[in-house]
């Protein structure tokens, strides 16, 4: 097999999210157990595999594991695999590429972006909003004070095809020291979809971005994730459906990853039409390495 290794949502190499992915004719023989001992094998946050280098209903078919187990969606590596189909498979620049995925076919489309060169986006499926909770539940699971939590806003579950708790916090301090408290985070997520936690703050490390995020996963085998699309798509239609920043259009800059020494780079665009909340995450992605997996 082919594999490549590329930085997602990374303005240079050696940043953003690392993902591997696997493509050639012997990826579609390999059992979902075997996919999965590979992705254990890469150990990143997501591994994909292309199952076919020919598209099937217009759209190519693609599989994503961590470590733990196979996710029907994840944001970094839709826009990390779309880059590769685009420069090693179909070798031409053309303007958009489908993925099939376990949540449907996801597009990716390219632009050329001023100061940030090629940006790849793609459309997420139109957030749902679900259970919410209390600010001392997740006080205790982050492992800070009621007070740092933002009470003008819900903690939310949201998903795009994969759920997150959303989580509002007042200041770059709170985000800063938020820590898992695992035992916390067990009793949490028993029995609920969502396990991944995203919070955010309106205090940034670099005054060209609009918000700072992190993300917690460790039930993924993912402690801290340096960059999360599908969150951060769940988080763009919770801006919107809140009227975070006042209106019911947003397109703003999202970093994540500087307390892991990844920093990240994520653009947001989402505004409400015809009573769904259309939503498009985008970001850079970078080579790292190519090579045969024997």
């Amino acid at each position: 097999m082919n594999f490549y290794i590329v930085d997602v949502f990374a303005e240079t190499k050696y940043a953003g999210n690392q993902l591997a992915v696997f493509s050639g004719e012997a990826v579609a023989n390999l059992s979902s157990d075997e996919m999965l001992q590979i992705a254990r094998e890469t150990n990143y946050s997501e591994t994909t595999f292309i199952i076919s280098d020919e598209p099937r209903d217009g759209g190519y078919d693609v599989r994503i594991f961590t470590p733990k187990k196979e996710l029907p969606f994840a944001g970094h590596p839709t826009l990390g695999t779309a880059y590769i189909i685009q420069k090693e498979i179909i070798k031409n620049s053309v303007e958009r590429v489908i993925l099939n995925l376990g949540v449907g076919p996801i597009p990716v489309t390219w632009e050329t972006m001023e100061g940030l060169e090629e940006v790849l986006w793609m459309k997420q499926n139109a957030p749902t909003f679900h259970q919410k909770y209390d600010a001392e539940t997740l006080a205790a699971v982050l492992n800070i004070e009621v007070a740092d939590i933002d009470s003008r806003f819900p903690i939310q579950e949201v998903s795009t095809g994969i759920p997150f708790v959303i989580v509002p916090l007042k200041s770059h301090e709170a985000l800063k020291k938020s820590k898992v408290n695992l035992d916390k985070y067990w009793d949490f997520i028993e029995g609920k979809d969502a396990n991944e936690i995203l919070i955010f703050c309106p205090e940034t490390y670099n005054s060209g971005n609009d918000l700072s995020v992190r993300m917690f996963a460790p039930a993924l085998g993912i402690v801290e994730d340096p960059a999360t699309g599908s969150a951060n798509g769940c988080l763009a239609g919770y801006l919107v459906e809140y009227g975070y920043f006042g209106k019911e259009k947003i397109e703003i800059k999202v970093e994540q990853g500087y307390e892991i020494d990844r920093p990240s780079l994520l653009l947001l665009k989402a505004e409400e039409q015809y009573g769904e909340i259309e939503v498009f995450v985008g970001g850079k992605v970078v080579m790292v390495a190519k090579g045969e997996f024997v």
